[in-house]
């Protein structure tokens, strides 16, 4: 009788329902995608039809629901990527792939205190808000209104803009926080005019982050972080391929999400270390090294 009843009680706590004001990402079978807040009284409408939100409500996720004219659709809680990538926006966001590399570079984690220049329309700001759990806060700064209010929009449908504070001012002439944060990224077409900026508010030992999409920005950020007490600089790029998920015949998507822009990472430092001198056991290490593009 007791392997029976713990039996109910998983099966119980294995059905997962729908509740309302929930987001769901709901998916036809053609492999379209909508995310939606599910409220009573409400319906999703397509070209397909309709589906009233009552009748979603209540089912668990990973469920199908037909409109009214007869199409599934599926109904599964949407992730990070998924908000991001179906979110309201009036610039580029950041992508899925460079977001959760750059949230592990910055070591954002729960009870950090973050800090990003450029909220575009609050795609990075989404993942950073997610990261820093309650315990946390995200301090997101941008000269321009409309973005900023985009972006809150955006944070107040996923219901993370209580851990956000959005700051109206132009970083160029310094960042109106009271108190040195974890982490500074920054989103803008020409960062290095804010590093001396983000090195004054970040904790030594801080993480620095920021994305370009040109090399020439690259360069002007690279000697910018080098005048402004900053170290372990790194300059990467992320590639993602897709596949198409069909057993007999898996190959690459014909269109991939290759660049979007490169990634400059950086501590704040109070010491740098001195400059090594190549060595000759240097030079033949390089020329022994393979070719990592083959």
């Amino acid at each position: 009788m007791q392997c029976s009843s713990l039996g109910v009680a998983q099966l119980q706590a294995a059905v997962n329902l729908i509740r309302p004001d929930d987001l769901a990402l709901v998916v036809d079978a053609r492999g379209k995608a909508h995310v939606i807040k599910l409220r009573p009284g409400a319906r999703f409408e397509t070209h397909h039809g309709f589906i009233p939100h009552d009748a979603v409500i209540g089912q668990p996720w990973g469920c199908v629901v037909e409109s009214s004219l007869g199409h599934p659709y599926l109904f599964v809680q949407p992730s990070i990527a998924d908000l991001i990538t179906h979110i309201k926006r009036s610039s580029q966001v950041i992508y899925p792939k460079d977001s959760a590399y750059i949230l592990m570079r910055l070591n954002v984690r729960p009870g950090a205190r973050v800090l990003e220049c450029g909220c575009g329309s609050g795609g990075l700001t989404t993942a950073l808000a997610s990261a820093v759990g309650p315990t946390g806060h995200v301090f997101s700064q941008d000269v321009r209104e409309d973005f900023i209010a985009l972006a809150q929009r955006n944070l107040e449908r996923v219901g993370l803009a209580q851990r956000v504070t959005f700051l109206r001012g132009d970083c160029a002439q310094g960042f109106l926080v009271s108190e040195p944060v974890d982490a500074v990224f920054l989103d803008l077409p020409a960062p290095e005019l804010c590093v001396a900026q983000a090195r004054a508010v970040l904790k030594d030992g801080g993480f620095f982050g920021s994305l370009v999409p040109t090399t020439n920005q690259v360069v002007n950020l690279l000697r910018a972080l080098e005048r402004a007490r900053f170290g372990l600089l790194e300059v990467e790029e992320l590639l993602l391929r897709r596949y198409k998920p069909v057993p007999d015949r898996l190959r690459p998507q014909d269109r991939m999400v290759a660049h979007t822009g490169y990634l400059i990472f950086a501590r704040a430092i109070v010491t740098a270390l001195p400059q090594a001198q190549p060595t000759q056991e240097d030079d033949d290490a390089h020329m022994d090294a393979p070719d990592e593009t083959t």
